[in-house]
């Protein structure tokens, strides 16, 4: 897919291309200027949006839309994709034998700040929404943070048995484990009285002494303050524990299913603003404990928002590259990203059940250069300046040539009272040997566009 970004009435087209990454380092004090415009506009998938305040959102992230990783033939995520849908398939059967479970791979990941927040309770204050967590398009509008953000939506729509599968974006932190832009698929399964209880039709979904009216938004409760793991105020103790233990044996099914049989796995307590209560799902693999999905009884506010009075429903979510980081031995998230022949040569769809583990290509060597500055003064860091700020505009200047970012050192001025920080980055082709001259010239991008964009002052 090939997008048009226009501000102010220019146009500057992305593609994936190396060269034009490159021609991208040259004009980011531009592009800049465009994710913080408070005039112009951003066509987006067929949509246009105006820019404002809240725009932060760059060229370089909306390259990776319609990419669709998950849904590339023989690609690993496409292969973990494929064998969380069959199994769901193979679980989930109506009386005809077809299976219950509708899937959803394309949905537009431009949702608004009600699907993405409002709509799953995540209160006003949160640090999710945030503008240093979130890629926003404006202030109403943004990069879906989760495939949780398209419940309501289909709830609404009439679907009780549904999986979404697509890719996320996150501003976050530059390491070998973290990427802005992942993949996860989400499932959603509603039962009613009758179907949940059909073995013993006296019992009840919830408490008499619930009155059934829709919950007022002034009224619901933060996810703070949701962790009784009980279960919720409206719902009977039979209807949780039933739809625990259906939820609880399907994901472990899912579980051994990937892993294996034998697979030694643990339930953790834990709380997410949309369900209650909430467990994480861990696995022992290599010696220690890894999370591997979250799962819960889903709130009734949120089906109650979605127009479904007399349901019960449980969700869960997982992250495709989690998984196949740990079933293909794959050390380095941006290896999903790559087109080399060498990695995506190793797999294949024709078995599924065969998952090869990853032979490295070469071992690159890495470059690593310090880059040092002066905050404007009264700056400090997460007080005027964010990290994540600045690893976006590492990413637009370099683009998946730095493998890591770390903030190495912070120091306040005792007579200026002006703060320096260091950052190192850490730079690696994933296809072939970077030179020195390569970059240094990189390098020196990033500190003159840090200049144009921060106010910063090198050192």
């Amino acid at each position: 897919m090939l997008l048009t970004l226009r501000v102010h009435g220019s146009r500057l087209r992305l593609s994936l291309s190396r060269q034009q990454q490159l021609r991208l380092a040259s004009s980011v004090a531009e592009s800049k200027k465009v994710t913080t415009a408070g005039v112009g506009q951003l066509e987006i998938n067929g949509g246009t949006y105006a820019t404002d305040s809240w725009t932060n959102v760059t060229p370089k992230i909306l390259s990776y839309l319609g990419l669709n990783k998950h849904l590339q033939r023989d690609h690993p995520l496409s292969i973990i994709r494929q064998r969380i849908v069959n199994y769901f398939y193979g679980a989930y059967r109506n009386q005809r034998g077809n299976p219950l479970f509708s899937v959803y791979e394309q949905l537009n990941p431009v949702v608004t700040v009600q699907q993405n927040f409002d709509n799953l309770l995540i209160p006003p204050d949160h640090v999710s929404r945030q503008k240093s967590d979130c890629y926003y398009i404006n202030q109403q509008h943004l990069l879906r943070a989760h495939t949780t953000a398209h419940q309501v939506e289909l709830i609404s729509g009439g679907l009780d048995n549904f999986l979404v599968v697509g890719e996320v974006y996150r501003r976050d932190e530059i390491d070998s484990t973290h990427f802005p832009v992942f993949h996860q698929a989400d499932a959603v399964r509603l039962l009613t009285k009758d179907k949940l209880f059909e073995r013993n039709p006296g019992l009840e979904l919830f408490e008499e002494t619930w009155s059934g009216a829709i919950a007022d938004p002034k009224l619901i409760l933060p996810s703070s303050k949701c962790m009784d793991q009980t279960k919720q105020p409206c719902h009977t103790l039979e209807a949780v524990k039933l739809m625990e233990h259906e939820m609880k044996h399907v994901l472990v099914g899912l579980t051994k299913e990937l892993f294996g049989p034998r697979i030694k796995y643990r339930w953790v307590d834990t709380y997410f603003p949309f369900t209650q209560p909430s467990w994480e799902l861990e696995i022992y693999f290599k010696d220690n404990w890894l999370e591997v999905l979250g799962c819960g009884i889903m709130r009734h506010e949120i089906l109650q928002k979605a127009g479904v009075h007399q349901s019960i429903g449980y969700a869960f979510g997982v992250g495709l590259e989690r998984l196949a980081m740990i079933l293909f031995d794959i050390p380095d998230i941006r290896l999903f990203w790559s087109n080399d022949s060498g990695f995506l040569a190793q797999f294949s769809e024709q078995d599924l059940q065969n998952l090869p583990k990853f032979k490295p290509i070469s071992h690159y060597p890495q470059c690593t250069n310090d880059l040092s500055f002066w905050l404007p003064p009264d700056v400090e860091v997460d007080a005027g300046f964010s990290p994540n700020d600045f690893y976006d505009l590492v990413r637009s200047v370099a683009g998946d040539v730095v493998e890591q970012i770390s903030l190495v050192d912070k120091f306040k001025h005792p007579k200026t009272g002006k703060s320096s920080v260091c950052f190192r980055i850490v730079y690696r082709h994933m296809e072939r040997t970077l030179t020195q001259a390569e970059v240094n010239e990189m390098h020196k991008q990033i500190g003159d566009a840090s200049v144009e964009s921060f106010n910063v002052q090198i050192r």
